[in-house]
Order: C-alpha cells, then sequence, then structure tokens
C-alpha cells in the first residue's frame, strides 16, 4: 500500500509539473506578432480617441479658422494662382497642413507621456520586436492623421467646391505625408528628455517649414533666392503633391436654362435694324 500511495503521489507531481511547463513555456509566434502589434495599435488610437476633443476637434477648428480668416483678409485681393481660385488654392494645402501636424504630435506626445509617467516600461515588456514597437506607433499617428484630415476635408468641401483628380493618388499622398511625420514623431521624442525639447522641436522646425512651404501662397512668386530654398524644404512636395490632385470645380451658373440657348441663338441673328456707328 506504501509503495502504491508513493508511486500515486509521484505521478501526480509529474502531472503537475507538465500542467505547469505548458503554462510557463514561451509562447512562440511567427516572424511577425500580429497580436501584439494590433494591440499595440489599438491602445494607441483609444488613447486619442479618448480626448477627441484636444486630438481631432480642435485641429479641425483651427483650421477652419485658417481658412477663414485667409478668405475673409485675402481672397478679395488675391487672383487666382496658377489658374487656381486663392480659396481652391488654400483649401488642399491646409488639409496636409493638418494632417502632418498631428501625425507628429500623435507619436511625440504618446511617447513622451509614456516616459515622463514611468508607463514606458509596460510598452517595452511586452514580446515585441523593435520593428513591431515602430510600426505600432507609426500607424496610429497614420491614423489620427487620416481622421483630422477626413474631417477637415468635410467641413471644407461645405464652402470650398473642389473636385478629385484621383481617389487612389490622394489616400497614397495623405498615407505617405501622415507615415513620414509619425516616424520623425518617433525619433524626436526618442531624443527628447522633457517636453520643452518636443516644443522646440515643434516650434522651430514643423511648424516653420510647414508655414513656409506653400500653404498659403505660391512659391513661383517668390523671388529666385526664396524659390531655391523652398524647394529644399520637404514639407512643399508632400502639400504641393497633394495640391495638385485637386482640380477646381466651378459651380453651375444659375442663369444657364434651356431658355439661355434661345437667347444665344437669338443673339447670332443678324439685327433687321442695325444702328451704325455714325448715327
Amino acid at each position: 500500500m506504501t509503495e502504491a500511495r508513493l508511486l500515486r503521489e509521484k505521478s501526480d507531481r509529474l502531472a503537475v509539473d507538465a500542467r505547469a511547463e505548458s503554462r510557463l513555456r514561451v509562447r512562440q509566434f511567427g516572424a511577425v506578432n500580429w497580436l501584439g502589434l494590433w494591440t499595440l495599435y489599438l491602445r494607441e488610437v483609444r488613447r486619442f480617441f479618448k480626448v477627441s476633443m484636444q486630438t481631432i476637434i480642435a485641429p479641425v477648428v483651427t483650421t477652419l479658422l485658417f481658412l477663414a480668416i485667409f478668405l475673409l483678409a485675402f481672397a478679395s485681393q488675391r487672383g487666382a494662382i496658377n489658374g487656381t481660385p486663392f480659396a481652391q488654392f488654400l483649401a488642399p494645402g491646409l488639409i496636409m497642413m493638418a494632417m502632418i501636424q498631428n501625425a507628429f504630435a500623435n507619436t511625440t506626445s504618446s511617447l513622451m507621456i509614456a516616459k515622463m509617467q514611468g508607463s514606458i516600461s509596460d510598452i517595452l515588456m511586452p514580446p515585441l520586436s523593435p520593428a513591431e514597437l515602430v510600426w505600432g506607433f507609426a500607424l496610429g499617428g497614420v491614423t489620427r492623421g487620416l481622421i483630422c484630415g477626413a474631417a477637415v476635408c468635410a467641413t471644407m468641401i461645405l464652402v470650398v467646391h473642389v473636385g478629385i483628380a484621383s481617389w487612389w493618388l490622394i489616400l497614397f499622398h495623405a498615407v505617405a505625408a501622415s507615415l513620414l511625420m509619425s516616424l520623425l514623431g518617433i525619433l524626436a521624442a526618442l531624443w527628447a528628455e522633457k517636453f520643452d525639447h518636443i516644443a522646440a522641436v515643434t516650434n522651430f522646425i514643423v511648424m516653420p517649414l510647414s508655414f513656409l512651404s506653400g500653404t498659403f501662397y505660391s512659391i513661383d512668386r517668390l523671388p529666385a533666392v526664396f524659390r531655391t530654398v523652398a524647394n529644399f524644404n520637404p514639407f512643399f512636395y508632400m502639400i504641393d503633391g497633394f495640391r495638385r490632385l485637386y482640380r477646381p470645380r466651378r459651380r453651375p451658373d444659375r442663369g444657364r436654362h434651356r431658355g439661355d440657348d434661345r437667347y444665344q441663338r437669338r443673339a447670332a441673328r443678324p439685327d433687321p435694324h442695325p444702328v451704325h456707328a455714325g448715327l
């Protein structure tokens, strides 16, 4: 009996050890930890949606204020720019500017808050590779940039009438620009040691480059020296490429009815009682 009991206890211990080993073993992933990447991406999206008044609505209102101020102050004084009315020239640049600034702000704020609060260890502990961490943060910034751009476009289209030359190219430019600024935001946040450093990068690099990129004017009107300098601004190519995918769309004239055709035919007939210049 004693020997049988010892054997039973030994087998029970082996079974418990086997179950514990199966629970504690390292989880195996493929080349990419898709579940971890998706979780990090959802964390980033839910983070800025929690404060949507600050991260989405406020940038939209700020961009609309830029549009209103420039249209009210300069629209009557500025003629067409390269054959495009000033309002339709201005709107795509403001949309792209909102996207790149918010994509940059999303990654910088997320990483800086994690560093300052000490919660960065919660991000580094999960089994995510450096590339997966970068893509998780970057895609979160891209999503915020696209949402802000779509919101600005949806509100601007009510007052500015523009057409789309290619939806696919519009989406490509928007995603590429937002992704670039998200990656730059990650680099800035890794370098910065406090929020003052991020504010310096934003105020002295991002904001000047975005404002001096031809958003509010055409660089063709600049002197040759400043035009050359503008060509070295990477933000110029983001905004100018995005703008060229829009085309002006004129409102239909209210006076053009079927009666106008009859008027034009009538006007084309010779006048039976011509008025001579000498009379």
